[in-house]
């Protein structure tokens, strides 16, 4: 019986350190004790966020009467409004900006190009109600200038021969084009013109759009040639006298549109096309860019387009995500998890945390506030493994809305020189409630065994003095 006891009390033992290590931990699964369960449906992963916004009633919008458009944010890479964003539509002008991104990835300001025979057939071949600069065979011509004519005056023999300068020809041209869209992200894109040709097999969508302009604004000086008013193209060897240009967009050269936010952009315009226009601009050091095809007419475009810019200001907010509101979270897990790894025979051997730059949301959600929290809901320790990763979700909590925005990854080694006693258990970081209940019942089964065992011990007590009693009598 005292074999019984000492194991009945090991056990008990042992499965009390277990369940006090778990429930130790428990814990970092709601590491901000002030997060609430899960408010929403379901965490919005980082690919659901694109579209998010989309699925929500948004009171006020302006009516955009384009055919298609959107709205995007740039900084978080959310679409904040849109319709048909993801059609394909033919972009007109608006192509020049692959062209001049390119060109200002490639080239210097200061190469001269020649127009050659190629060029100047190719330019030959421009319809008449083209806008052009006027390029003649043998012309000499700095990059800088056909640049500023492109943007600026529309040029569309400027954009051609820049094209064929980087691409040999102009299908050769096209076909970097098109490997820079996809680089960029574009899966609706065919370019099959330099400037703009209005041709079915030269389009582009209205979210393909925002990102070319995007990258833009965001990585070359587009932006200080886009908000130039007015350039001076000096005379060259074909052209005895100055060439002056004036800006034609409106966001630029008027007053009714000009709109102060204004960081670049391109028109276009043909009879298959409509109007289009994209835009980027720049407030408290957040992007918005605006796209719209086929509108009803020049002006109405950007109209449009700035009743888009500034619903996306006032109506929604960006917020920035920094790894030092997570920390204490973090140190938290850490803490908890080196607790619980203190009783295997595993270490925690590396952590980084990979997160989001931003989010975007409604600004009434962002008003009221939110917390952080560390999700360790399917978080899983194999004692058996010689390494592992985990990949715990960091969630940014609104009071209906939770938000995926972070990993924190970490890598647990087993140590060196040890052997596992019990190869096969794997420590479960959660589910503390099952193991409540599974404690519970144990404890019930080890409670009712050990009262039975004593009520045994009890009767063989009680029989053998009883005997020893009628042994004694006896004598």
């Amino acid at each position: 019986m005292k074999t019984i006891s000492k194991k009945i009390s090991a056990f008990l033992a042992s499965t009390l350190i277990a369940f006090t290590s778990l429930f130790a931990f428990s814990g970092a699964v709601s590491a901000d004790e002030t997060v609430p369960d899960d408010p929403s449906d379901g965490i919005v992963t980082a690919s659901e966020r694109k579209t998010d916004l989309l699925n929500e009633v948004h009171e006020n919008a302006p009516k955009v009467s384009a055919a298609s458009y959107i709205l995007y944010d740039a900084n978080s890479g959310t679409i904040l409004l849109g319709k048909d964003y993801d059609v394909k539509k033919e972009p007109a002008s608006m192509t020049k900006v692959m062209t001049i991104l390119l060109a200002l990835e490639r080239l210097d300001d200061n190469d001269v190009v020649t127009v050659n025979h190629e060029m100047a057939v190719a330019i030959k071949a421009i319809a008449s109600d083209y806008v052009k600069l006027g390029l003649q065979e043998g012309e000499e011509i700095t990059v800088k200038d056909l640049v500023y004519a492109a943007v600026l005056k529309s040029a569309n023999d400027a954009s051609l021969v820049l094209g064929m300068h980087m691409g040999g020809t102009e299908r050769e041209f096209c076909n970097i084009m098109n490997e820079k869209a996809v680089e960029l992200g574009c899966t609706n894109t065919h370019f099959s013109s330099s400037f703009g040709l209005s041709t079915p097999d030269n389009v582009t969508t209205p979210y393909d759009m925002a990102l070319i302009l995007n990258e833009a604004v965001t990585n070359t000086k587009y932006p200080e040639i886009a908000k130039t008013l007015n350039y001076t193209i000096k005379a060259t060897n074909k052209y005895s006298s100055d060439r002056e240009l004036t800006n034609a967009n409106r966001f630029i050269s008027t007053t009714q549109y000009g709109y102060e936010y204004y960081l670049g952009g391109k028109t276009g315009f043909t009879d298959t096309a409509g109007y289009t226009l994209c835009a980027a601009a720049k407030k408290n050091n957040r992007t918005l860019v605006g796209c719209i095809f086929n509108a009803a007419d020049a002006d109405i475009r950007y109209a449009d387009l700035i009743k888009l810019f500034e619903y996306g200001y006032t109506s929604f907010a960006t917020v920035e995500i920094t790894e030092n509101e997570f920390t204490p979270l973090v140190d938290e897990a850490r803490t908890q998890i080196n607790q619980l790894l203190a009783e295997t025979n595993l270490y925690l051997s590396n952590q980084r945390i990979v997160l989001d730059h931003y989010i975007t949301t409604t600004s009434t959600r962002a008003q009221l506030g939110s917390t952080n929290r560390i999700d360790l809901s399917n978080a899983v320790i194999d004692t058996a493994a010689e390494h592992q990763t985990m990949e715990i979700p960091l969630c940014k909590v609104y009071s209906d809305k939770t938000y995926l925005v972070g990993t924190l990854i970490i890598e647990i080694e087993k140590k060196a020189g040890i052997v596992e006693v019990n190869p096969e258990k794997l420590t479960n970081l959660t589910n503390v409630r099952s193991l409540l209940v599974t404690f519970a019942v144990l404890s019930g089964l080890i409670l009712l065994l050990v009262i039975v065992l004593l009520i045994f011990r009890a009767r063989i007590i009680k029989r053998r003095r009883e005997e020893a009693t009628k042994r004694a009598n006896m004598l």
